[in-house]
């Protein structure tokens, strides 16, 4: 019998990690024919395809890599036969009725995709894990419904329409940035619905650390994720998931305290800390319901602590646009010669 759904794992190194992910997969409350799973091995020197071979369906390999999380799931895709195409991170483990509530909300043929979120109960310990995964939580928790991107950390779509809008642009994003952002832009843009549930959810395995946190938000996101509006011409756009007004006018607070503070300590003048003191202070009203949940959920201590991890990423956001801005101005006025015309890479994978 043919598969409703085809569960597609993109995995690089992560052999400790796919043990549980796919042992939770093998859980799921949804009959195991309706679904099949393919593991695609992004060129690791571990054991991670041996290993997925003892559980997945089909486990393909990436040519020439690795080549990213984008091109693992566009050679998934092309090998799958469900109608739908699911993506699950390797280090995302999924709850037992993910896959049931993924496919009963796909029987509404207007829905072309649908995406959760993580849950409250990340299992990596410490301040950054916490903070980073229950932020996930919280922001797609306040948002559901329909949505303006698509996140492949456990999301579904379509197969036809994935196949149509051409895929994640893997030679864009040749390691994990917003591909999967830019991916629900096109679907959106094509005319697809893609909801956010947030009943649909998996525990994110990752561990965080504050250096791993301001590299991801400058150049896996921020940067990349202000080019893209930039050529989308959307800079002052605004919607759900880190572009209402709100995320913007804090960007803009906290940058210019930080210059304020700057203009301090150069002058040596005390008086401009306070305007700096009330724009910072800016940043606690502006995420008082953000600060609010996490001392329900976690303490006031662990709240207090979340509060200077706003303030930087705010800066960093800030840091990332205005790099973004002046690289997009900066190549408008350098073109480069346009290269010779190449014969595109097939992503081809080997079983």
């Amino acid at each position: 019998m043919r598969p409703r759904l085809s569960v597609i794992v993109p995995a690089f190194q992560c052999t400790p990690y796919l043990r549980v992910t796919l042992d939770a997969l093998q859980r799921s409350t949804l009959p195991r024919a309706a679904w099949e799973l393919i593991v695609v091995d992004d060129c690791s020197t571990d054991d991670t395809a041996d290993f997925a071979r003892t559980m997945a369906d089909l486990v393909l390999t990436t040519t020439d890599g690795p080549r990213g999380p984008g091109c693992a799931r566009n050679i998934g895709a092309r090998h799958a036969h469900g109608d739908v195409v699911v993506f699950v991170d390797a280090d995302v483990v999924v709850a037992p009725d993910t896959l049931a509530l993924i496919d009963a909300r796909m029987q509404d043929r207007s829905i072309g995709a649908v995406f959760g979120s993580y849950d409250a109960y990340p299992s990596a310990p410490g301040t950054i894990s916490q903070y980073r995964n229950l932020l996930h939580h919280y922001v797609h928790h306040e948002n559901p419904g329909e949505a303006s991107t698509f996140w492949a950390g456990c999301g579904a779509i379509r197969r036809t329409a994935f196949l149509a809008v051409g895929g994640f642009d893997e030679r864009r994003f040749p390691r994990p940035q917003i591909e999967d952002i830019e991916l629900g832009y096109r679907l959106r843009a094509m005319g697809e619905t893609i909801i956010l549930d947030p009943h649909v959810q998996g525990k994110h395995l990752k561990r965080w650390t504050l250096q791993g946190m301001i590299r991801t938000d400058l150049r896996e996101r921020a940067i990349p994720w202000m080019h893209l509006l930039i050529e989308r011409r959307e800079i002052l756009s605004t919607g759900p998931l880190n572009l209402r007004w709100r995320q913007k006018v804090l960007t803009l607070s906290t940058c210019l305290a930080l210059l304020l503070v700057g203009v301090a300590a150069i002058m040596r003048d005390a008086r401009w800390l306070l305007p700096a003191g009330l724009l910072a202070g800016l940043t606690i009203l502006g995420d008082f319901a953000l600060l609010a949940w996490f001392s329900r959920t976690r303490g006031l201590v662990f709240a207090s602590t979340v509060l200077p991890l706003r303030w930087a990423f705010y800066i960093i956001s800030g840091i990332g646009a205005a790099w973004a801005i002046a690289t997009h101005r900066w190549r408008q006025q350098h073109p480069l010669p346009l290269p010779l015309r190449e014969s595109p890479r097939s992503g081809a994978a080997k079983p």
